[in-house]
C-alpha cells in the first residue's frame, strides 16, 4: 500500500471531526488500570500496555471480549466484566490520561479559523463527555458522539455522516482527524478527506501505510490550506 498522501482537491476544510483515544488523549493508562481492576476481580491475569495499545479502537465491548479471549476466560463472564468495566472507568476516567502535546495548540488554531468542530469516538459518549471536561478540552466541541449515540460505530461511515449533519457542513468539506485506519475507513465510507496523526493506536502497523490527506506530528502541525 502506499504511503503517500492520497491526492484530493485542495480547499479548506469547512468542519473538522477528532477521534479522541490516540488523537487528543493518550488514554492507554486508563484502560490498562480499569481492565486490571476487572480481571483481578473474576480471577483472571491481568494484561499489559502492549495488549491494550494493540486492542483500543474498535469500542469497549470489542476491547472486553479480546482481553477475556486473551486471559482465558469464560466468554459467558463478558455481562459481569462489562459492569465492572463500567463502574470502575467512572471512577477514575482520565486519571492515568494525559493530552498529547500540541493539541490544545491545534484546536485553538482551528477554532481561531472559525471551524466547527465535533469529537466522534468508539468510546461510550458518557465517558468521553466526562474526559474532555476532566482534561479541559470539552469547550472546544459544539458535539461530541460516542459509540452508543448511533446504530453502528466506527469504521462504519455513519457516525462521520451524523456528524456532517450536526456541524451543517458537507462530508467532502468536514475533515476527519484521526490515529488509526479505523477512522481512515470511516472517513473514507462518509466521503470526509482524512488527516493522520503518528502518534496513535493503529493496532500495531505504520500509520503511513493508510491513505490520507496529511500525515502530522503534533495537531498544530494540520495545513488548512
Amino acid at each position: 500500500m502506499t504511503t503517500d498522501p492520497i491526492s484530493l482537491p485542495a480547499f479548506p476544510p469547512r468542519a473538522l471531526i477528532f477521534d479522541l483515544d490516540g488523537t487528543l488523549i493518550d488514554t492507554l493508562g486508563d484502560f490498562v488500570a480499569v481492565l486490571g481492576q476487572v480481571l483481578t476481580e473474576l480471577g483472571l491475569p491481568v494484561v499489559d500496555r502492549p495488549f491494550v495499545e494493540l486492542t483500543v479502537g474498535q469500542g469497549s465491548e470489542h476491547l472486553i471480549r479480546s482481553t477475556l479471549a486473551a486471559v482465558g476466560g469464560d466468554p459467558a463472564l463478558y455481562p459481569d466484566a462489562w459492569a465492572r468495566y463500567q463502574a470502575h472507568y467512572q471512577a477514575l476516567n482520565g486519571e492515568y490520561s494525559d493530552v498529547f502535546p500540541g493539541v490544545v495548540e491545534g484546536l485553538e488554531n482551528a477554532r481561531a479559523l472559525g471551524l466547527p468542530m465535533a469529537c466522534v469516538t468508539n468510546k461510550p459518549v458518557a465517558f468521553a463527555k466526562d474526559l474532555l471536561q476532566r482534561k479541559g478540552l470539552a469547550g472546544y466541541f459544539e458535539h461530541v458522539f460516542g459509540g452508543d449515540s448511533f446504530e453502528r460505530r466506527k469504521p462504519d461511515p455513519l457516525p462521520l455522516l451524523k456528524s456532517c449533519e450536526a456541524l451543517g457542513s458537507a462530508p467532502a468539506q468536514t475533515w476527519m482527524v484521526g490515529d488509526s485506519s479505523n477512522d481512515a475507513r470511516a472517513a473514507n465510507g462518509a466521503g470526509c478527506p482524512v488527516v493522520l496523526v503518528s502518534y496513535g493506536y493503529n493496532h500495531g502497523e505504520p500509520i503511513r501505510t493508510v491513505p490520507a490527506l496529511q500525515y502530522v506530528d503534533r495537531l498544530d502541525q494540520i495545513h488548512y490550506s
